[in-house]
């Protein structure tokens, strides 16, 4: 009883001590920004933006919470960041409350890829010795060559591998072998020079993933894989509170409108209300709730149980009979699970009320003449601007106009960028058009101008000209511009 207590006190104390720190870095933001935030340069960006934090460039732009959050919700806020920074442990642990790690995992804590909420960079070469600690790499195989899942349609968005499971894991704890390693190799595309160029200053680099040191035994001969970098994690409740009727209304699957755009929802299954529901979140929208991609992620990525995913083995599978034998941490007064139905509201709460920083230099002529052409370009029929939402309840509604660029739609981006891994309704070809709000802040949050979905732009302009299928127009578009239009709408991009 008595080391109960002192954990019980141990826990307050430090949620008090992070929701002190985080008061204390939200009002010296608010300080900084009412003195260098610009005036809006639209009647869209004048309105009030509830959720949207004061405009800094500090590599802590990602970690602040929503302006409406009351003082007993920003200690919620302040419990669901301690989770996500959370370090977990191997089982049997005296720390129960963190124990319950792999056997087999990606990471140790859920910051460990979101580096300060910002976006993951790929492993560096084929020989590398780092791990992928901010990038995965998903695993399946296609669904003619095993016997049909036992699962009801509709409900397994792939079939696993067999052995190794929907995503490799290359770390593991203590009397069990990790599964592999990845190992990226890059070969450069040349670009032909593009506009107003008379030399190339563009090349491309294609990614090629093998898995070294397989522990157990050789991959299925159709695996299909498919690397992953974390994304940035700001906005999301904004994004899930988008209507799905406004969703849908953006659909044009057989492009009746003839604009070379055939954007269309993903439906994936939902856990919570056990139909099938429009995808939002996840490169190709896996998932429709916040809080199933969260705890997905907690299970996957960190070995961590749920109510949602109560297995105590994470992504074991059934051929791997040792990790399936292995102690884990499911518990009694955790919902028996390593992370109770409690925990996972706060993650939710906190990865659904992270802030949007607010635009930089949105007066500067570069910036203005950038938009337009952004338009002017057609990069916005997919990149749908903004949104007006209901962020209050329905006794209290909040209106609120967002930007976050983005359609939340499938689009065959061709077949540079096809990972040939169908996920649900998403085909290889197809991912969801990645929201654009706070690209500009990438190098200060991630340290690095890493892109895409594995991360093999360096830049944005690469990032641009490896768009193909329905965006292919668009990319030529941006091709022929002037090298000084080419600057001015990257220089909006960064703004953003």
């Amino acid at each position: 009883m008595k080391n109960l207590f002192f954990l019980a006190v141990s826990i307050v104390a430090i949620a008090a001590l992070t929701a002190t720190l985080a008061s204390q870095h939200w009002l010296f933001s608010q300080a900084y920004a009412s003195e260098q935030q610009p005036e809006p340069v639209s009647e869209q960006e004048a309105l009030p933006v509830t959720l949207s934090a004061p405009w800094n460039a500090f590599s802590s732009s990602f970690l602040l919470p929503a302006e409406h959050l009351s003082s007993d919700e920003r200690m919620s806020f302040a419990l669901g960041s301690s989770l996500f920074s959370k370090i977990w442990v191997s089982s049997p642990s005296s720390t129960t409350a963190s124990d319950g790690l792999g056997p087999l995992f990606n990471a140790r804590s859920c910051h460990s890829c979101h580096i300060r909420n910002g976006r993951g960079r790929p492993t560096t070469t084929h020989d590398s010795a780092d791990a992928a600690i901010s990038m995965i790499l998903r695993l399946s195989i296609p669904a003619q060559t095993q016997q049909p899942t036992m699962q009801a349609p509709g409900q397994q968005s792939v079939l696993p591998e067999p052995v190794y499971g929907t995503q490799l894991q290359d770390f593991s704890v203590q009397g069990i072998a990790a599964e592999g390693r990845i190992k990226v190799r890059y070969t450069e595309l040349p670009v032909s020079p593009l506009a107003g160029e008379k030399t190339a200053t563009i090349s491309l680099r294609t990614p090629e993933y093998d898995i070294k040191q397989l522990s157990y035994g050789p991959l299925h001969p159709d695996t299909r894989m498919s690397a992953r970098v974390a994304p940035p994690i700001i906005g999301l409740g904004l994004l899930e509170a988008i209507p799905e009727a406004v969703i849908l209304a953006s659909e044009d699957p057989d492009d009746l409108d003839n604009d070379g755009i055939s954007g269309r929802v993903n439906r994936v299954w939902d856990m919570q209300r056990q139909n099938l529901s429009i995808g939002r979140f996840g490169w190709k929208a896996g998932h429709p709730m916040l809080q199933q991609q969260n705890a997905s992620a907690l299970h996957a990525d960190i070995g961590i149980s749920s109510p949602m995913f109560p297995d105590g083995s994470g992504d074991c599978t059934a051929a791997q009979t040792h990790c399936q034998m292995l102690p884990n941490g499911n518990s009694t007064h955790l919902d028996n699970a390593e992370a109770s139905a409690q925990m996972l509201d706060l993650f939710t709460f906190y990865t659904r009320n992270l802030a949007v920083p607010g635009r930089r230099n949105v007066n500067a002529p570069e910036v203005i003449r950038g938009e337009k052409l952004f338009t002017a370009i057609g990069c916005q029929r997919c990149h749908t601007p903004a949104y007006i939402i209901n962020n209050g309840s329905s006794e209290s509604p909040l209106k609120q106009t967002i930007s976050p660029y983005t359609d939340l739609l499938l689009h065959d981006m061709g077949e540079g960028l096809a990972d040939n891994r169908d996920e649900f309704l998403a085909t290889g070809r197809e991912w969801r058009t990645a929201p654009l709000w706070g690209i500009g802040l990438t190098k200060s949050v991630s340290g690095h101008t890493q892109f895409l979905h594995d991360g093999r732009a360096r830049n944005l302009a690469e990032a641009i000209i490896w768009h193909g299928g329905e965006a292919d127009a668009s990319k030529k578009l941006f091709m022929q511009l002037s090298p000084q239009n080419r600057h001015a709408l990257i220089s909006f991009l960064e703004s953003l």
